[in-house]
């Protein structure tokens, strides 16, 4: 292996608006070693943010035209960079570490693979957590808002699910994850969703399952059942998938509950959760089986609701016994509307990093 090719890609990927951070230890070239061969790195490189055609990608970078889809739609199959067949035509873009090259990694994450994403993660999560925009942005229990004439329709997963034609389940990769490492937990695993704008994309698909519109509320149900979160990426159009998490094994959750990280800066949200503590019961559902960043506590004879630290998806007002819950929306100077789209991500992103990413788009 060159050696130097996975120093450029390295520092490549940390150059992208989401970052890439260096390590003591050097697993962050173990793991792009792991995943890409030689050549794939270097053709990585050369790729764009944006969807470029075969032929765009030849003639920009002076590469010979023959064999390059090959080779592209081979690095799509190990999850390296994003590919889309429209109508016979293909197009291919770069993806940064996450989400992106991580998540691609579900159908051939191993033991290897996911000790060394592991190993990673708490430096990768330094860095990444302490710029905005956030990743994430939490999507509530839909039923449980409480006035839908002021909520914004980024803030509803229906709308997600009535703005596409096409919807795919798959495992969920951080919990093969914690699974591979015999410390996963018992939520259900396939349950993260991948939507799109155009009709039967996801139906030839080898690593995901296509399913109907109809299937996709089911496994929205399914999730809110088992006390998962609905989270999608921190944009205000332009969803391509609904992760449904815990906070045991979510990346995302894990790090305001395992690392410290501030929830605010790790997920935009716009609802808290209240409690009533004069129709309370007392009964512990909404901290012990349903709140999954460990944002409920006790007091006196009741629980309350740790206003830092809730990320507002109403898991526990769903299932509140005495109907002691509510979900508030937050006061409009709390609220930071999300970017507007991909690229808008990527350039405030890029903007808060202090990075030129004006090479890759």
């Amino acid at each position: 292996m060159n050696e130097k090719t996975y120093q450029t890609l390295a520092k490549v990927l940390d150059t992208l608006p989401n970052g890439y951070p260096k390590t003591d230890s050097g697993v962050e070239i173990k793991l792009l070693k792991k995943i890409f061969r030689s050549e794939d790195a270097e053709l990585f490189c050369d790729l764009k943010l944006d969807f470029e055609t075969v032929q765009q990608i030849a003639e920009r970078t002076g590469r010979p035209l023959e064999g390059l889809e090959d080779h592209l739609s081979k690095m799509q199959e190990r999850g390296q960079i994003f590919g889309v067949d429209i109508e016979g035509v293909k197009i291919f873009k770069m993806m940064p570490w996450v989400f992106g090259i991580y998540e691609f990694q579900r159908p051939h994450m191993d033991r290897e693979l996911a000790e060394m994403c592991e190993a990673y993660a708490e430096v990768f999560a330094g860095q990444f957590f302490s710029k905005k925009p956030q990743l994430m942005q939490v999507i509530p229990v839909e039923k449980e808002i409480p006035d839908k004439q002021q909520t914004l329709p980024y803030e509803q997963v229906s709308n997600i699910i009535e703005n596409s034609l096409s919807f795919a389940v798959f495992d969920c990769v951080c919990k093969k994850e914690k699974r591979l490492l015999d410390n996963g937990c018992d939520k259900p695993l396939e349950i993260c969703m991948a939507c799109a704008p155009i009709p039967g994309v996801f139906d030839n698909s080898e690593h995901q399952r296509a399913i109907s519109k109809t299937e996709a509320y089911a496994v929205l149900d399914k999730a809110e059942e088992a006390g998962l979160v609905h989270m999608t990426w921190n944009v205000a159009s332009g969803h391509f998938f609904i992760c449904n998490c815990c906070g045991c094994c979510c990346g995302v959750l894990r790090s305001i509950n395992d690392l410290g990280i501030n929830a605010t800066d790790v997920i935009n949200s716009y609802y808290y959760a209240e409690i009533d503590p004069d129709a309370c019961i007392a009964c512990g559902t909404c901290m012990d089986e349903r709140c999954q960043v460990n944002a409920i506590e006790t007091e006196d004879d009741a629980y309350r609701v740790i206003r830092e630290k809730c990320i507002g998806c109403g898991l526990c007002v769903s299932t509140c016994p005495s109907e002691a819950m509510v979900l508030v929306r937050k006061q409009p100077e709390e609220i930071v509307p999300p970017p507007s789209d991909e690229m808008d991500w990527y350039e405030k992103r890029a903007a808060e990093r202090g990075i030129d990413i004006s090479q890759y788009t």
